[in-house]
């Protein structure tokens, strides 16, 4: 499998298949410190959560690749970011308004379906096997295979790399 290789080994294919990305991503999002590290990585180094947690799946499978598809991107931009501000621009007045409350609770649910449709084009785009490629051995650090790295600028930055690498479960590799 090259750079540029749109196929994927079965087996590699099969390993995949059998961990959704939506499941990878809901489990290593609950992890201690994961969220605090996503959404710092987020709001302060500009790194779409999905596609973080998308890079990490192909990660922990051994893999890495390039730009995430273009499709995916005006996605987050055009349909989940506008619902996550919505819901955040409602967070003050939604402590003292019940209406706003169920408002921000329904934009929240929202927002949430439409980061899976995001996670499920993300793996529908991996299983095509689009521009995957493995991992050096030993394997390398996640800061070093992130296309994102460049947008690390502060030590909090790669702390919370760091954090979100360190819940990747790296006793238990993927069979």
């Amino acid at each position: 499998m090259t750079d540029d290789s749109t196929e994927l080994p079965s087996t590699l294919r099969s390993r995949l298949a059998n961990s959704p990305l939506w499941d990878f991503a809901l489990a290593l999002y609950g992890r201690p410190g994961v969220e605090t590290a996503c959404l710092h990585l987020q709001d302060d180094a500009g790194i779409d959560v999905t596609e973080l947690l998308w890079r990490c799946w192909l990660y922990r499978h051994g893999l890495a690749t390039g730009e995430a598809p273009e499709a995916v991107g005006r996605w987050q931009a055009e349909v989940t970011a506008p619902l996550r501000r919505l819901r955040r621009a409602l967070k003050d007045e939604a402590r003292h308004r019940a209406g706003v409350a169920a408002l921000r609770e329904r934009l929240k649910a929202c927002e949430l379906d439409a980061e899976r449709e995001a996670l499920v084009r993300l793996e529908e785009h991996s299983l095509a096997g689009h521009a995957l490629r493995p991992l050096s051995q030993p394997v390398p650090g996640l800061e070093t295979v992130l296309p994102l790295v460049s947008q690390l600028q502060k030590k909090s930055h790669l702390f919370a790399l760091r954090t979100l690498e360190g819940q990747l479960d790296p006793s238990c590799p993927p069979s």
